[in-house]
């Protein structure tokens, strides 16, 4: 089974582009962030035609998580803790537990919208604790605004007074992993470095300055399952495309 997770940047602005992915990148789950729609503009149809169910989370202008889906969509759930922001989407799908996130940025530093973040995730950690506890078969997906190691960067030294750099947010994401989560690219990659996101400015493509915060996490029941994983770059370099690229699974 393919599961991709894909921050488009806007669905509305990037639906061509994620078409084009789908025809050559056929995938049983999808798992969008940054949809940046209200609902009535969704292009479920789009998706649906191509025989996938679909639910998104919407909130107009920002943020807005979906998810496309092959099998049958079951008791969506739209936040984990009290949040007005449109940044958590958990369904189930066959016998798993899918969980769709878009993390906040926290940027600047010593401001309410990095308190934010860290509280985020901190209530995220209790949060997956609680499911972990179920011993459900958890897949977490999603653009996690998080550099965790000098692996998934170009230059470190560029992003240590940055939100997805600093220590206490690496800490978090530690924390989570820690609960018996597995990063998948890792898993099956080691530490070779490879990237999901590239900006827009100063040439970042071109140079091959980007950083990888785009993740796929899987619970330990699902670790052993993972039969490769890996980063589909050549979408960045699509005609107006996102400043991320497909990451991806493959399960047994």
């Amino acid at each position: 089974m393919y599961i991709s997770s894909f921050n488009v940047n806007s669905i509305n602005a990037r639906t061509k582009n994620l078409l084009d992915y789908l025809d050559k990148y056929p995938m049983d789950i999808v798992l969008l962030q940054e949809t940046k729609s209200v609902d009535e503009n969704f292009p479920y149809h789009v998706f649906e035609d191509l025989g996938y169910y679909v639910y998104a989370n919407c909130q107009k202008s920002y943020n807005g998580v979906a998810i496309l889906s092959k099998f049958k969509i079951e008791s969506p759930k739209l936040s984990f803790f009290k949040d007005d922001q449109a940044r958590f989407l958990e369904v189930d799908i066959l016998d798993y537990k899918v969980i769709c996130v878009y993390v906040p940025n926290g940027n600047p530093i010593n401001t309410e919208k990095y308190t934010y973040k860290l509280n985020w995730l901190e209530n995220f950690y209790i949060y997956c604790n609680s499911l972990i506890k179920k011993n459900c078969k958890i897949i977490i997906g999603g653009d996690f605004n998080v550099i965790q190691t000098y692996q998934d960067c170009y230059n470190t030294e560029d992003w240590l007074d940055d939100a997805l750099y600093n220590i206490e947010v690496r800490k978090k994401l530690r924390q989570i992993l820690n609960l018996g989560f597995f990063d998948s690219f890792r898993l099956v990659n080691g530490k070779s470095k490879a990237y999901s996101f590239w900006d827009y400015q100063a040439g970042a493509w071109q140079k091959d300055n980007g950083i990888r915060i785009d993740l796929i996490l899987l619970s330990s029941e699902l670790a052993d399952k993972l039969k490769t994983a890996g980063i589909h770059k050549d979408v960045r370099g699509q005609n107006k495309p996102s400043d991320h690229t497909p990451v991806w699974i493959n399960l047994e």
